[in-house]
């Protein structure tokens, strides 16, 4: 998998997790910094190959999560007799739900919260008197929303019963305070490692805002942009909802641009494809609402447009948090960035300065007419 050294979250974790007495870990660690691996290669560890039943559960928050996650542990696991089973399959048309109703008897599962409910309670078929590790994968989000704590409580729970022992691993690219607190109260006495908030993601991401007068003024330099850089690299640009993600597509598409777009209405299969088709370089821009900018593991995207400001006008951590998500998306695993974000109003300006104090690092102003000096940003930004 050409692994040469690890990252500074597997690094910092691994030897905590791995070493006797096997203690709980939270851990936050920005996107594309190998937490994924990390977590999986927990999991292969601590399973006993000869023990056909479940001993190591991974739950997600989105079924294409799942798929992603159940990949890279069978990859790792290649050359061993370990074996997965995922609550979403992967086939022709990007993926499927699970329809299985015979026993796992597979070491590793890994899934959405809700389908291992029903596979524990009840369809009965995950026995989970043997479970070593459990790991909550983008763990905030869980923690956080009322439906999804409530089941994963119960989960945790109910396996805490038969397993008093569990080593449970909490990973996420972002843990407010709030949820922080219940974290270690979910799992108390648990190592912990949390990446400095504006070390996140921010040191390898040019990061650019752009003034537009108007709307047609930001798909101006949308096209600008695209025109340089589409050969060269996979552009995300993010839009608050899913009616702006479908007109803008559709207008970029009227100009002859070979554009994809995702939200959240799209059927969940139609979703699965579309991500397989962006991951796979068919298309080079994708338009998208923010459910990106969790749960799809997406390497090759080098460059972010927030066509949108993010904000949240009751909650100022749900505006940093969700930048922070959105351009993520590129610099993954070290690699080179960029990011624009194009604004109309005073109001979006001041946004911006708020992020910009609250990461302490500067978003420098760029010009939206001006092709000689966005095509010499990207080129410096290495796209």
């Amino acid at each position: 998998m050409k692994f040469e050294r690890p990252s500074k979250i597997q690094a910092k974790t691994l030897p905590m997790i791995l070493n006797p007495p096997y203690k709980s870990m939270i851990a936050q660690a920005h996107n594309g910094s190998g937490k994924t691996t990390c977590f999986a290669l927990s999991m292969l560890s601590r399973v006993d190959p000869a023990q056909k039943h479940p001993q190591a559960i991974c739950v997600v928050n989105v079924r294409e999560l799942a798929v992603q996650t159940a990949n890279v542990i069978a990859k790792m696991a290649k050359y061993t007799t370990i074996t997965i089973a995922c609550t979403a399959e992967q086939g022709q048309g990007g993926g499927a739900r699970s329809t299985r109703r015979s026993k796992i008897v597979d070491q590793i599962v890994v899934g959405t919260h809700g389908t291992l409910k029903n596979w524990m309670m009840r369809d009965r078929i995950l026995q989970y008197n043997n479970i070593q590790i459990l790991v909550f994968d983008e763990a905030d989000t869980m923690l956080a929303k009322d439906g999804q704590a409530d089941d994963s409580l119960r989960m945790l729970g109910s396996i805490r019963q038969k397993c008093p022992k569990v080593q449970v691993l909490l990973f996420s690219a972002t843990f407010e305070d709030r949820i922080k607190e219940f974290a270690f109260k979910v799992a108390p006495g648990a190592n912990h490692v949390f990446v400095e908030r504006d070390r996140l993601s921010l040191d390898v991401i040019k990061q650019f805002k752009v003034q537009c007068a108007n709307e047609e003024a930001k798909i101006e330099f949308l096209k600008s942009a695209f025109g340089l850089s589409e050969k060269l690299c996979q552009t995300v640009v993010f839009v608050r909802t899913k009616s702006s993600a479908d007109k803008l597509a559709a207008s970029l598409k009227a100009d002859g641009f070979s554009v994809t777009n995702l939200h959240g209405s799209l059927d969940k299969d139609v979703r699965d494809r579309v991500v397989v088709e962006f991951r796979e370089g068919k298309t080079k821009i994708m338009i998208a609402t923010d459910v990106l900018s969790r749960g799809f593991d997406l390497e090759t995207i080098s460059l972010v447009i927030n066509f949108n400001v993010p904000t949240d006008k009751t909650n100022s951590k749900v505006m940093f948090e969700t930048y922070l998500h959105r351009i993520g998306r590129s610099g993954r695993f070290g690699r080179k960035g960029c990011a624009f974000n194009l604004y109309e109003h005073e109001r979006e300006k001041q946004w911006l300065g708020d992020i910009e104090r609250h990461f302490q690092h500067t978003i420098e102003e760029a010009k939206y007419d001006d092709e000689d000096q966005l095509e010499a940003i990207l080129k410096e930004a290495g796209l």
